[in-house]
């Protein structure tokens, strides 16, 4: 059971927390380093530290556990360049970068974070949220769905020599 005492709370992060929210986001994607095709997990990495080293119009959303940094979410305006041009015709937010600290997980810290990403983009008068993940991410891609999330192929896209990042939208006008 949660208690109020175990509830992380959600803030925006402070220009100063970048490196650890860095270090956070590669700690909780490391997993994937021994499940993922090598160069997937180094573009993967390469991506994490150039994205959270200049996160541009983004805003980085965190929660926080005593004090702790336990989690991070990138929320990207509509319209914006989250994935350079791959992805440029879509009109809706981007959360990108979703990441919660290994030793923390279960805890709905995950949804916490997605649930502020809909917030905002819905109090940015956005109708939708689209996001992006790949089949390696198999604990993300249920949570997505569950949470209402659904497949918008039109939006994947391949990265050189990797998998395919698979897209997805969730309707904001529902719920």
């Amino acid at each position: 059971m949660t208690t109020p005492e175990n509830t992380a709370h959600i803030r925006t992060a402070r220009s100063e927390e970048m490196n650890t929210i860095r270090d956070l986001t590669l700690e909780a994607y490391v997993e994937f380093a021994s499940t993922m095709p090598p160069v997937n997990w180094h573009g993967l990495k390469r991506t994490i530290q150039k994205t959270l080293g200049d996160p541009g119009r983004a805003e980085v959303i965190v929660a926080e556990l005593h004090d702790e940094l336990v989690g991070s979410v990138l929320l990207f305006p509509a319209e914006s360049e989250a994935y350079g041009t791959w992805v440029e015709r879509a009109t809706w937010p981007e959360l990108r970068l979703l990441a919660v600290r290994p030793s923390v997980r279960g805890r709905g810290i995950g949804t916490l974070l997605m649930n502020e990403c809909i917030l905002r983009a819905r109090q940015s008068g956005a109708t939708a949220l689209g996001l992006h993940t790949s089949e390696s991410m198999v604990i993300a891609v249920p949570m997505y769905e569950r949470r209402g999330f659904v497949r918008i192929p039109a939006f994947d896209f391949d990265v050189d020599n990797g998998e395919t990042v698979i897209a997805y939208r969730l309707d904001l006008s529902e719920d």
